[in-house]
């Protein structure tokens, strides 16, 4: 019979396999964060996430990053996406990164953001990724403790679509401060939505806010709004959840262009004004 009662499983265990148990002398669950790199400080924690792919969670998140350079901060993008990294390419990045003594070196875009992807430690940026699970959520702990960020205001984690391994990993081993749900305007948003606000409720994430892109495409001669994806639901979405809308981007070709030339150091989005005040309030 075991001497600690407080186990779970304590008809079957003995006092030498309660050694080590969380709850042994009433200890409670054991920490699941991963140690941030011992040479670098990062203030707050910003995950991006969306419920299913193609809504534009990359530009989101390399957008707050841009707008939070500008006004002075320190950041860096985290690029969990670890099967299809975009970051590198939208900001003109390549490999191979290097490292030292303090740890591997984020790569640094032309305004001064640090970003760490996986397509910078690899010899090809098109060939795939064919990685199992625990590798990619390994990968991620690695770009936590394995990299020497320096002193950071804000990391942005640009993670994967949908509710798997690599969120989970984040959301447990990473210090998120908040999150941020990209959406788009069908009205499958919604349940969308609620996917993602779900999966934060249940590993106590706060959601700072929704951001929808695609949200309207303005005529270049007449300057009207055209809703190319059919009415918004984002709105109902956030009334329903109780989580406001922070952003309603366009969509721009301009953009577009920026980022496919590796230029998005240069783009100026003025629709996140409110996700940036969530950020700094975070």
């Amino acid at each position: 019979m075991a001497d600690n009662k407080e186990c779970s499983s304590a008809s079957s265990c003995t006092r030498e396999s309660c050694e080590g148990c969380p709850s042994k002398n009433g200890n409670g669950p054991q920490s699941m964060l991963e140690e941030l790199n011992q040479y670098s400080s990062v203030g707050k924690v910003i995950g991006v996430v969306s419920g299913k792919g193609g809504v534009g969670k990359s530009f989101v998140t390399a957008a707050l990053a841009n707008a939070m350079c500008k006004k002075g901060y320190k950041v860096g993008i985290l690029d969990a996406d670890i099967t299809g990294p975009s970051i590198p390419k939208m900001y003109g990045l390549h490999g191979p990164a290097v490292g030292n003594e303090q740890g591997i070196l984020p790569t640094v875009a032309q305004n001064g953001i640090k970003v760490m992807s996986l397509n910078l430690l690899v010899d090809d940026e098109e060939a795939p990724v064919v990685w199992r699970g625990p590798i990619l959520a390994g990968t991620v702990k690695q770009f936590w403790s394995d990299v020497y960020w320096g002193e950071l205001d804000y990391l942005f984690v640009d993670m994967p679509p949908g509710t798997g391994d690599v969120p989970l990993t984040v959301f447990q081993s990473l210090p998120v401060n908040g999150i941020f749900i990209v959406t788009s305007p069908q009205e499958l948003v919604q349940l969308i939505v609620k996917k993602a606000i779900n999966m934060a409720d249940m590993m106590d994430i706060p959601v700072l806010g929704l951001v929808e892109n695609y949200s309207f495409l303005k005529c270049p001669d007449c300057g009207k709004e055209i809703q190319l994806f059919g009415e918004s639901h984002v709105d109902d979405a956030a009334e329903e959840t109780g989580i406001p809308v922070l952003g309603k981007l366009p969509l721009n070709p301009e953009y577009a262009a920026l980022a496919d030339g590796g230029k998005f150091h240069l783009l100026d989005i003025p629709y996140l004004e409110e996700a940036q005040s969530a950020v700094e309030n975070a």
